[in-house]
């Protein structure tokens, strides 16, 4: 007997993404349950896929199924899953570990080294699908607590909590944010969140700079019509403790080597596109900068449900487009494009 069948959302080839109907997955493993999606954001990361096809070594083969942010409802769990049942919402954790590795032993499930991710070529297919399976434990349940669309917002946001907390950030440092996309502005929350008082931004999108403006940013310059060092450098002489560069472009990585005072840490979020990039080793050698990757959301997903539950950030104001299942390709148009001042668009699967 055939599975029942389901409707997804494939890339079929560079800016090309076709509705296909393809089979259903069904639970396959006792820990394992069956969701139905809700909500899907499209992120940077995706936008990626969508140009180019790759990030660095993950290569895309056509046809494939993108997507990793995204709020469900259970529909069937495994006979030994415990703490969920049909019915609830959930935010689903994209990272899938092995829990047996060095690195998993070690508290890095996020470098695990079988870590299998929503939406990555050679991995797990993305959740722009109808339905979805996953392992109860990337499933955290909602119901009461936050929205569907709020749901989605607290895997990009789970990014930003643990790049602050990687920056062990304290009330009177003084840091940079470097784009002022839904990371940056990610980081923006996670920071305020922790009492930091002095966030400076950047940004090279005019609606942008507006919206980190109303976020909460204490300062906010663009590199297009500034100099952002400068200007910056005029209010902190010393320079800042901390700089989250969230552009992943070899502009903003120069920006913030120049603007971390002796001692400082450049947290490293945005994914470049080239291959490489490159540092001035005199300068980060003098000042001692510290560089630490940041690599998706390491135990931070409840962290961010519980912040937006508590009202301690609101994370609303980044919902600025939503758009219907058949409207995929539009809604990956408009982030690639940058249009009509989006932040984060989402679409409604269910």
């Amino acid at each position: 007997m055939k599975n029942a069948t389901m409707k997804a959302q494939m890339l079929t080839a560079l800016r090309r993404i076709e509705s296909r109907q393809i089979e259903r997955p069904v639970i396959q493993s006792p820990t394992e349950v069956l969701l139905k999606i809700e909500y899907v954001g499209v992120c940077g990361s995706d936008v990626h896929y969508y140009e180019t096809g790759r990030i660095g070594s993950q290569v895309v083969q056509y046809p494939y199924q993108v997507g990793h942010e995204c709020s469900a409802r259970v529909v069937e769990v495994g006979p030994e899953v415990s703490g969920l049942q049909a019915g609830q919402t959930v935010v689903v954790e994209p990272a899938v570990a092995c829990h047996t590795c060095d690195q998993c032993r070690a508290g890095r499930p996020h470098t695990c080294r079988t870590l299998k991710f929503l939406g990555c070529p050679g991995q797990i297919p993305g959740c722009l699908s109808e339905y979805l399976v996953m392992p109860a434990e990337c499933c955290f349940p909602i119901d009461g607590k936050i929205t569907p669309q709020q749901g989605v917002l607290c895997e990009p946001f789970a990014i930003g909590v643990y790049a602050v907390q990687q920056s062990a950030v304290t009330p009177q440092m003084a840091v940079g944010i470097l784009g002022a996309g839904p990371i940056g502005l990610s980081c923006l929350a996670a920071a305020k969140a922790e009492g930091v008082q002095s966030v400076y931004m950047t940004e090279i999108i005019p609606e942008r700079l507006a919206t980190a403006r109303s976020a909460g940013a204490d300062w906010v310059g663009s590199p297009r019509i500034e100099d952002v060092v400068a200007s910056l450098m005029r209010q902190e002489p010393h320079g800042l403790d901390v700089v989250y560069e969230c552009a992943g472009q070899q502009e903003t990585i120069d920006q913030a080597i120049n603007l971390l005072k002796p001692g400082g840490k450049l947290m490293l979020i945005g994914i470049p596109r080239e291959e490489t990039v490159c540092f001035c080793p005199d300068l980060m050698r003098r000042k001692e900068i510290s560089i630490i990757n940041v690599r998706r959301q390491n135990h931070c997903t409840q962290k961010a449900i519980d912040l937006v539950a508590e009202k301690k950030v609101d994370l609303d104001y980044m919902i600025t487009h939503t758009f219907t299942f058949d409207q995929t390709a539009e809604a990956f148009d408009l982030v690639a494009g940058y249009h009509d001042g989006v932040v984060k668009a989402l679409i409604k699967v269910g």
